[in-house]
């Protein structure tokens, strides 16, 4: 049976989780996060991942969008951070604007020109995913973007 269609995940496989910090530390204003961006990012993706798994065994299911500000919450706190609101608001506002790694463009315009088709299964919400998929230009390369939210568990 030959290959038709491939399937990814979206965060930390097609999109840059550590993006957002990245460019956080680079923007005047955030300079006390120059130096543990890289931590802070660690600890922001870890955390979410940690909190999807928590509310998938406790029946718990909440958006992903809240999953991901619940667990910058944790990553401010843990990295000494938590007591700035306007580096809460520009990582989550950043997190819209994902970069796709530098490979993904390239990568999937060759299983374009391949014939296959392309999607994304994810636990982002619909609106998240489509954030991430037009900020990063990947739109035309995706025939379809699913997301688990509908199911109601990660």
């Amino acid at each position: 049976m030959p290959i038709t269609t491939c399937i990814f995940d979206a965060y930390g496989t097609l999109f840059d989780v550590a993006a957002a910090a990245r460019q956080a530390a680079g923007e005047p204003g955030f300079a006390p996060l120059a130096n543990d961006w890289p931590v802070l990012a660690e600890q922001w993706r870890l955390k979410q991942l940690q909190y999807t798994w928590l509310r998938a065994i406790t029946g718990a299911h909440t958006d992903f969008w809240q999953v991901t500000q619940d667990g910058l919450d944790w990553a401010l706190e843990k990295t000494g951070h938590a007591g700035d609101p306007a580096l809460r608001e520009r990582l989550l506002a950043l997190y819209w604007e994902l970069e796709a790694y530098a490979e993904v463009p390239q990568m999937l315009g060759t299983l374009k020109a391949a014939g296959l088709n392309t999607a994304i299964l994810s636990n982002g919400s619909p609106e998240m995913l489509d954030g991430a998929v037009q900020s990063a230009g990947s739109g035309d390369m995706l025939d379809d973007s699913l997301s688990v939210q509908s199911l109601g568990i990660f």
